[in-house]
């Protein structure tokens, strides 16, 4: 019998925290990446179950490295990349997770990603081309790296490989050249013979399950509002019968044994946490393991509903709106009261996109007295090539007008009050936030930016060495930062050109050590309204990145915001108290614009604590800290 109430922690990482870890075919090693500060340059740990030793393996400083592969066929090795050599491309290892002894297996100077089978052998190499797609290459018998396949900017976000059959000569390859949706085939490395296996007239392949050693395709997963599995291989479909009616929720088998024997399977809902189980498919019996986050268990939570809404130029536009507890009774979607505060929440990428689903921000803004609204504006992934490519160019512009399109919708169908919307996201999530503020005067009462770009030119031109293989993509879809005509369109879309529009309050939250959005992003822009003398607030973390990974400093943003969300929307929010405890955030402007913060980083200064990770401190002063160089 399984007995989660024994586990055991195997890890002390007390930092930053775990986010990315994996078992090793060792079967008594966990193997997990982690960075320094929120750099992203990864390294790769292994931990062995047996002592409970930590080991780095790839302890280089400025070095990012990559799990390239792992194969049940080696278990002790797996192959990884190491950027050591030169900062823009990965050279590929075999590395032997129980000694770290590492032998390079492809010195790397021109390929941006590899397709290697699981007898460790580098089959197919890609490139980015200069239309912004990309050229694969198969290696030779000869030795030599020959062209295979070329694919076309219009395909590029929705074509891949997905991973190798058991003769390692077929290679399952998702692809939606000649199509909009990008459908499941399998291609014949030999004959070049493409068969298709699965397909979808409204969503992109979402994922595929095959068998642990056999490597049969067993069933395909699309998602347009919510996921939906359909059964390949008909020995599952008892399997799936059964573990459809041990719970309720979306279905996923997250993890096999290689004997297939034992499946691990997880329900997810909206308005629940994620439940755990264990199923044994010789006896059939399936087994309650855990709760991922127990103390929800039980608790108000509120529903996610999905809608769709019409573009002004007719697409339509998946979303997901979350309402207060108690303000819909009648369940009609609508509240029953009249139009309430909203957050319209902006995902980042913006190649990604939302789900349904169990979404912290949506449950935490909901509770505070907001309805909640998220978009797949175009651009987003998932939803087809066209989909994705009716956003090229346009941010700023069509991408922000569906945005406002949604927010538009929601007042109309009684919603929202327009009077009390917010716009606030991380990422592109935090751009489309400086864009309602600048594009959009006076739709929204604030907005929060988490690690928004608000100068797109300087944003191209600092990004990261290890995307440049890629940066075609970027100059296609976003602008040429290398053309004149490209530089003009990206002046027309960033916000930090049109701060005299600003007419509300802005909150920014950033990571001193970002890679990809500089901290001189938000430094700019809050310079410049600075001299303006326009509401700003400026929170910055010191021992972060691309967002907030430490949770200590999660709490203590999220405790600004919905303080200063409080202030503009008239929602609720809790005192700050000992929110701040541990984090390393420094205000340095506009903490007096912030219900509580001024006393709260007045208190924590005056109690004399600091930490590893920084201080907190509060200025008042009329410009901000001169900004520090950041980790390349």
């Amino acid at each position: 019998a399984q007995k989660p109430q024994t586990a055991r922690p195997v890890t002390d990482d007390v930092s930053r925290g775990i986010r990315a870890y994996f078992w090793a075919y060792t079967g008594r090693h966990i193997l997990y990446l982690q960075d320094q500060n929120g750099d992203e340059n990864w390294r790769i740990y292994s931990v062995d179950l047996e002592s409970g030793k930590t080991r780095d393996l790839t302890a280089f400083e400025g070095v990012r490295a990559m799990v390239s592969a792992i194969s049940p066929k080696h278990p002790s090795e797996i192959v990884i990349g190491l950027n050591r050599r030169d900062p823009e491309y990965h050279d590929l290892y075999r590395l032997n997770i129980e000694t770290g002894e590492m032998s390079l297996l492809i010195e790397n100077r021109e390929f941006s990603g590899f397709e290697i089978d699981d007898d460790y052998r580098v089959r197919l190499a890609t490139k980015m081309t200069a239309d912004g797609g990309s050229e694969t290459f198969i290696f030779s018998s000869q030795g030599t790296w020959q062209s295979y396949l070329k694919i076309g900017m219009e395909d590029a976000l929705t074509t891949g490989f997905a991973g190798f059959d058991k003769s390692n000569d077929c290679i399952y390859f998702i692809d939606s050249r000649g199509r909009d949706t990008a459908a499941l085939y399998q291609l014949d490395l030999q004959t070049g013979k493409s068969t298709l296996l699965a397909e979808d007239p409204k969503s992109d392949l979402g994922g595929l399950m095959v068998h642990p050693t056999e490597r049969n395709l067993q069933a395909v997963a699309f998602c347009y509002q919510r996921i939906e599995w359909r059964i390949h291989d008909s020995a599952i479909k008892p399997d799936f019968d059964l573990l459809h009616s041990a719970d309720v929720g979306d279905m996923t088998v997250i993890s096999r044994s290689l004997d297939d024997r034992t499946w691990i399977v997880v329900y997810s809902g909206d308005d629940r946490p994620a439940r755990y189980y264990y199923y044994d498919r010789k006896s059939g019996q399936v087994s309650f393991l855990f709760t991922d986050k127990e103390k929800l268990q039980g608790q108000p939570l509120a529903k996610m509903i999905p809608a769709i809404i019409k573009s002004r130029d007719g697409l339509d536009l998946l979303s997901y709106y979350t309402l207060p507890v108690g303000s819909d009774r009648d369940c009609d979607g609508m509240p029953d009261n009249g139009q309430l505060p909203m957050v319209l929440y902006v995902h980042g990428g913006p190649w990604a996109r939302d789900y349904w689903g169990l979404s912290p921000i949506h449950q935490w803004l909901a509770n505070r007295g907001y309805a909640v609204l998220s978009v797949n504006f175009r651009g987003s992934t998932g939803l087809g090539k066209n989909f994705i490519n009716a956003g090229n160019l346009e941010w700023g512009r069509k991408m922000h007008d569906d945005l406002i399109d949604a927010v538009n919708w929601s007042i109309e169908m009684g919603i929202a009050d327009p009077e009390r919307i917010a716009i606030m996201g991380g990422s592109y999530g935090g751009y489309a936030a400086l864009a309602g503020l600048t594009f959009s005067p006076g739709t929204f009462a604030c907005a929060v930016d988490i690690v928004g770009p608000s100068n797109l030119i300087t944003l191209l031109n600092t990004i990261p060495p290890y995307w440049k293989p890629e940066v075609e993509q970027f100059t296609k879809r976003v602008g040429d930062f290398r053309t004149e005509e490209g530089k003009r369109l990206l002046e027309e879309r960033s916000p930090i050109n049109f701060i005299e529009r600003i007419e509300r309050p802005l909150l920014i939250g950033q990571g001193a050590n970002d890679p990809r959005v500089k901290q001189n992003e938000s430094d700019q822009i809050v310079r410049a309204m600075q001299a303006r003398g326009l509401p700003v607030t400026y929170v910055l973390y010191r021992d972060e990145g691309h967002g907030f990974a430490r949770p200590e400093n999660r709490l203590s943003f999220y405790a600004i915001a919905e303080a200063f969300l409080a202030k503009h929307l008239k929602g609720r929010f809790q005192p700050i108290g000992q929110d701040f405890a541990g984090a390393s955030l420094t205000v340095s402007a506009g903490a007096e614009d912030v219900p509580g913060l001024v006393s709260a980083l007045d208190e924590k200064r005056l109690d004399g604590k600091t930490n590893d990770n920084g201080s907190i401190s509060r200025k008042s002063s009329a410009r901000i800290d001169k900004p520090k160089k950041t980790l390349k």
